[in-house]
């Protein structure tokens, strides 16, 4: 028998390597492409290429009845947060909105809720959504004028119809996207009413329920603007509307414009700051919208 050789051992060596921060650190990326990938800068331009364009239309049309520069806006603007007037209309405006607001979001959730937890709520939901989510808020504005009178309770009837049924319904479709392992789950510990719908409906369907507050918010936004075009004065005060419209029949375009602005920079800032602040801590950092 021939001799078993071993095979040669290969010997082991360390290689020194030189400190990474020795050598020089380049950026990988330019520092216009990484500002770029700012959303809030990336609307700042858009929101200044339109400025520019407002400006140059308007110098071109040179009717400032018609349409006001974007300067002489600006200016009417400061001149009328300056003198407390807009602020103090935008307060009136604001204080009617959170009241329909808030009522409407609470009624689409008490529906909803209804809605998952018995078949007539389910029932009731479909028909009043087909009933009424079709008809437009303002035409409520009649019959809220006899039933409430010419004041606040009717505006904020008008709001709360604007709110309800978009989120009942966005709410609604949130609820039945939710997996069926989550409700087996919330079933297996004996959760039933109003707390499965809180601690396991709620949580998965959040992103649709978000979307339903901002849309809701959009349509009561714009129903108080145009109710208060026609009847927002009570008691001798009223909202940003009837700022709108009283220097509409004066003839002050640019206060009219400058009014319109406030509406468009509240819109902004509600959605920029809170709604979108809402989903950052919420639906994005759980990992449930990009």
């Amino acid at each position: 028998m021939s001799a078993v050789v071993a095979p040669p051992v290969r010997p082991e060596y360390e290689v020194p390597l030189a400190p990474f921060t020795e050598g020089p650190v380049e950026r990988t990326l330019p520092l216009a492409t990484r500002l770029w990938s700012h959303g809030w800068l990336r609307k700042g331009v858009i929101i200044v290429v339109l400025a520019l364009l407002w400006e140059a239309l308007a110098r071109w049309q040179d009717n400032d009845l018609l349409l006001p520069t974007f300067t002489a806006t600006a200016r009417a603007l400061v001149e009328g947060i300056a003198s407390g007037e807009l602020i103090e209309k935008t307060r009136i405006s604001l204080a009617v909105l959170l009241q329909g607001y808030l009522a409407g979001v609470l009624l689409a959730f008490a529906l909803t809720t209804l809605a998952v937890s018995t078949r007539i709520g389910r029932d009731l939901l479909d028909t009043l959504t087909s009933m009424f989510n079709p008809l437009p808020a303002i035409a409520l504005l009649p019959l809220a004028l006899l039933w409430f009178g010419l004041g606040r309770g009717s505006l904020v009837f008008v709001l709360i119809h604007s709110v309800l049924w978009p989120m009942a319904l966005n709410t609604y479709a949130g609820f039945q996207g939710v997996p069926e392992t989550l409700r087996m789950a919330g079933r297996n510990y004996g959760l039933k009413g109003s707390r499965y719908v809180l601690q396991i409906l709620v949580p998965a369907a959040l992103p649709a329920i978000l979307s339903g507050l901002k849309i809701g918010w959009a349509f009561a936004w714009r129903t108080l603007i145009a109710a208060e075009l026609v009847f927002g004065a009570s008691s001798g005060k009223g909202g940003l509307g009837w700022y709108i419209f009283q220097n509409r029949n004066e003839l002050y375009t640019d206060r009219v414009f400058a009014g319109l602005v406030m509406v468009v920079l509240i819109g902004l800032a509600v959605e920029s700051l809170g709604f979108a602040t809402l989903e950052r801590l919420t639906v994005r950092k759980w990992g449930q919208q990009r």
